[in-house]
């Protein structure tokens, strides 16, 4: 039997399978007997309990299993939460389902939201079944503990059940559901090993120690396989991580054709676990941290603190800085204040920033000022570009202000169809493949219920990129991809085979994505990316660029 989900990674791997153990029993929904100030007391204690509990895991996990830990944290003290459960316990229910209801209300919402706001609903009820448990004096549901190596499967993985898995004993992970920017996803990467998402219902049939085969590359989950199999796909795993481990050498190709492999960060803090990683620069630097937590816009100067900052970490090597990228998911008072029925197709991106111009030319003179100061190649691009005209705004701008590399982002399919005149103005074009995929398919990347169509593999995407590849030959100017895509490590191969030049992804993906462009030639990516542009579908397109 075979399942098939969404791979992250491309390594294999194989074993038994453990289960992760069923959630608690749903509380019964009966009138209280206690008073509603002792029932309320008990329910902010657990809530306190759980948030404490959490904290300290965080911090004995540390890294990005922190920043992740810490948010559940945060959940369990909303106060927003806290006065829903004691509002439900006043109208009579018990503690326990007090919290259920108001945990369930919420996570409805978020799932209702989709995308990456859906896909944080599974943390929020497990902060549920934590307090729940608590509540009942009992154990939350764990990881299983086993002294044998196994695969382990889900429904979906909790950050504080993953934060401190033991890695030599958890081969890989399958979940029931989930998609690619899930919680387990985003562990796969980080720590380097197979996972096979969004499995479905059939993930039901994984039953405690039966054998499976796990291959990432291939998205597929194969039960019902000989021990020989299991031996066989072992070597294929020892070989991948040998691969994988490989010393640290620039992005290339088996014949020597150069791929700069760069890092997409959010902070100047994440500057040295990318180039321990072995970042050759950075080509996504995303500026909305120093804007979504303001009432205003911050000063040149602060903003200038940050980015030589991140400068600094980089002498002589490139950065892509890209220029505030807000609206949508998004949003910011003091940029667009007006309410939007669609703001993902509202003033977002350049859109915005040429209605509030002065708050694009601050931030383009903070970095300006940092690339005075620092020894760093600057390259500075502007999100939601649409044409030759937006183009040549932001580039004339940049130059006015004497920023030395401008360039702009293709993420709107307008600007891919005039790539050519794009090029004429702008010195470099970097695909950002999330909303590319998003806008291509007309499926907010935010909706759950169109979430299958955000697939960078759909051949109407890579035919879109061709026609950027293309333009860059022609223009002699490079053309990168700073996407989720990149991370893929048999699509990155066929994104150099459809002309791309840089490849830039989450730091955790770049040994991959190396040892993955060490196994062909330029002739060999441009055969492969050929195949996958016949493809019918995402899934046939997968297949055909992956062989």
């Amino acid at each position: 039997m075979e399942l098939t989900g969404i791979g992250v990674g491309r390594g294999i791997a194989a074993g038994p399978v453990k289960r992760m153990p069923e959630p608690l029993a749903e509380p019964a929904d009966i009138e209280r007997t206690a008073d509603a100030e002792s029932e309320i007391a008990a329910a902010n204690v657990s809530l306190a309990a759980v948030g404490e509990w959490l904290r300290e895991r965080g911090v004995k996990a540390g890294g990005e299993a922190k920043d992740v830990l810490d948010a559940q944290a945060l959940m369990a003290g909303d106060p927003a939460l806290a006065k829903d459960i004691a509002k439900r316990i006043e109208a009579g229910k018990t503690a326990e389902r007090a919290v259920f209801d108001a945990f369930a209300s919420f996570q409805k919402m978020l799932e209702g939201m989709g995308g990456y706001m859906g896909e944080r609903a599974a943390d929020l009820a497990d902060v549920a079944q934590r307090v729940i448990a608590h509540l009942r004096g009992v154990p939350a549901p764990g990881v299983p503990e086993s002294d044998e190596p196994f695969i382990l499967v889900a429904h979906d993985l909790a950050p504080a059940d993953t934060a401190l898995l033991d890695f030599t004993k958890v081969f890989a992970l399958v979940t029931r559901d989930g998609g690619p920017t899930s919680h387990t996803a985003i562990l796969a990467r980080a720590k380097s090993i197979p996972a096979i998402v969004g499995v479905g219902a059939g993930a039901e049939s994984l039953t405690d120690d039966t054998l499976v085969v796990v291959n990432a590359a291939t998205s597929t989950v194969t039960a019902g396989v000989s021990a020989a199999d299991v031996e066989a796909a072992l070597v294929k795993r020892a070989e991948w991580l040998e691969a994988s481990n490989a010393p640290i050498t620039d992005g290339a190709l088996k014949d020597g054709h150069k791929v700069p492999l760069l890092a997409n960060l959010g902070s100047p803090k994440e500057a040295a676990g990318a180039i321990a990683l072995g970042a050759e620069g950075v080509g996504l630097f995303r500026t909305e941290f120093l804007f979504l937590d303001s009432a205003t816009a911050p000063t040149v100067a602060e903003q200038e603190v940050q980015y030589t900052e991140l400068l600094e970490a980089f002498p002589g090597k490139k950065v892509v800085v890209r220029a505030l990228d807000a609206g949508a998911d998004k949003p910011l008072s003091f940029l667009n204040e007006a309410h939007e029925e669609n703001p993902a197709l509202g003033l977002r991106g350049i859109r915005a920033l040429r209605v509030k111009e002065n708050i694009l030319r601050d931030q383009l003179t903070a970095l300006v000022n940092a690339q005075n100061k620092t020894e760093a190649d600057l390259w500075v691009m502007a999100p939601m570009v649409a044409d030759a005209e937006e183009t040549d705004y932001f580039v004339g701008l940049c130059r006015e202000l004497g920023l030395r590399v401008p360039g702009v982002m293709a993420e709107v399919p307008s600007l891919a169809l005039v790539a050519d005149q794009v090029l004429e103005t702008a010195d470099f074009v970097s695909i950002g493949t999330n909303d590319l995929t998003q806008y291509t398919m007309a499926a907010d990347r935010m909706l759950g219920t169109v979430g299958s169509y955000q697939d960078p593999w759909h051949p109407a995407v890579l035919r879109l990129i061709k026609q950027l590849g293309d333009a860059g030959i022609a223009s002699g100017k490079p053309v990168g991809v700073c996407g989720e895509a990149a991370a893929d490590p048999n699509l990155a191969i066929v994104l150099v085979g459809l002309g791309v030049t840089t490849l830039s992804m989450t730091p955790a993906a770049l040994a991959e994505v190396r040892a993955a462009l060490l196994t062909v030639t330029l002739d060999e990516a441009k055969a492969r990316a050929a195949r996958a542009l016949n493809g019918r579908t995402a899934a046939e397109a997968r297949k055909l660029g992956s062989e």
